[in-house]
């Protein structure tokens, strides 16, 4: 049962953050948290770190902080991230909302309701979390908020 769950959710990173991120983000190794009730895969963990959540509202995945670690590895600089000023860094890190006038720069590829990575210009790991706003919007807007921080690195 642990393979089809890892190919499952290879697949469904795959689809979600690129080609290649499945296997960036959940190595042989990984175990998985299932709902007792649904049988469905809830967390992914490895060494019993978790890695990502199955959101159960729409079926993606919310990376944590070691699975943002693992697909900075992965994916080239700006890819899958929210590029922020590095004056604001201590607010992001310790899991404040990223507002628009902030973003410096940002993979064109995201969308409203994206998981992304939020890092600095120096592309250290500041939070991961949901794009408010579509890269277009981040780089054009100067007011509201882009990206709603789920986990900073220092929360």
């Amino acid at each position: 049962m642990g393979s089809e769950y890892l190919r499952y959710v290879r697949v469904l990173a795959d689809y979600q953050f690129g080609k290649s991120a499945g296997r960036a983000l959940f190595p042989e190794t990984c175990s998985f948290v299932v709902s007792p009730r649904t049988g469905k895969v809830r967390q992914i963990l490895d060494g019993g770190v978790r890695i990502a959540t199955i959101k159960p509202d729409s079926g993606m995945l919310s990376i944590s902080i070691e699975g943002a670690k693992r697909l900075m590895k992965a994916f080239d600089f700006p890819e899958i991230r929210v590029v922020v000023d590095s004056r604001v860094d201590e607010f992001i890190s310790k899991g404040k909302n990223v507002f628009a006038r902030h973003v410096v720069d940002v993979d064109e590829k995201i969308r409203a309701n994206d998981e992304v990575i939020v890092v600095n210009q120096n592309d250290r790991l500041l939070a991961t979390g949901k794009a408010v706003l579509s890269a277009f919007e981040m780089m054009e807007f100067t007011r509201g908020v882009a990206v709603s921080v789920r986990q900073g690195v220092n929360k």
